[in-house]
């Protein structure tokens, strides 16, 4: 009997765990036609210190990421940031409540990496930003560049980090959303989350809410 219930009970735990393992998340296509003209959203763009910790909807979180580093040009697999001899080294991975994904910009979809709330190793020395519901982290693989000693690189990685980082400022500022580039962040704590390789390098990451409406 003894046995028995043992038994069932990990049979509920495991159906539980099961329960909450992340999951692919298909996002909607991008609205290409929503948000303010260009000179107006840079008019408005600014670094934002006050986050708002309702979620997203899926449809800005899908627009964010595509106006991000999505592909916009589908016949040749280039993406709406530029890169470096089209090395397309940045990897954006997004940190919610949920857990940690991985946006895939061909498919459109989000593949997930790690189960849990892991946004105060982003947060880091500033914890008001781990209630922000998105987190966007740019992750530079500098194995994708064809040639150039590391030093090079890394330059190369900074630069493709700051494009994308300027994707999201510009979007966030043409639809309403609050953002800001950040370059701190737990570095050895994240690369153990993310299992990262010896050249991938975390470069940036973007919180991203809707305006605080205090």
């Amino acid at each position: 009997m003894r046995k028995s219930v043992v038994l069932i009970c990990g049979i509920f735990l495991a159906t539980g765990l099961w329960a909450q393992e992340l999951k692919t998340v298909e996002l909607n296509p991008p609205d290409k036609d929503r948000g303010l003209p260009v000179m107006k959203a840079l008019s408005l763009r600014a670094s934002a210190s006050e986050w708002d910790t309702t979620s997203l909807s899926l449809q800005d979180l899908s627009d964010l990421l595509w106006a991000a580093i999505g592909v916009n040009r589908p016949e040749e697999g280039k993406r709406t940031a530029p890169s470096a001899l089209n090395a397309q080294d940045i990897d954006l991975y997004v940190f919610m409540k949920s857990g940690v994904y991985l946006y895939d910009s061909k498919e459109h979809l989000l593949e997930p990496v790690a189960d849990g709330d892991f946004r105060k190793f982003v947060a880091d020395r500033q914890q008001e930003v781990a209630s922000t519901p998105v987190i966007c982290v740019m992750v530079s693989d500098i194995s994708r560049f064809r040639f150039g000693e590391e030093d090079q690189k890394l330059t190369w990685a900074a630069m493709d980090a700051g494009t994308v980082s300027q994707n999201i400022g510009l979007f966030c500022a043409g639809t309403g959303l609050a953002t800001r580039p950040r370059a701190n962040m737990d570095q050895q704590k994240l690369r153990e989350i993310l299992q990262l390789k010896e050249s991938q390098h975390l470069m940036l990451n973007n919180p991203v809410s809707y305006r605080n409406p205090n």
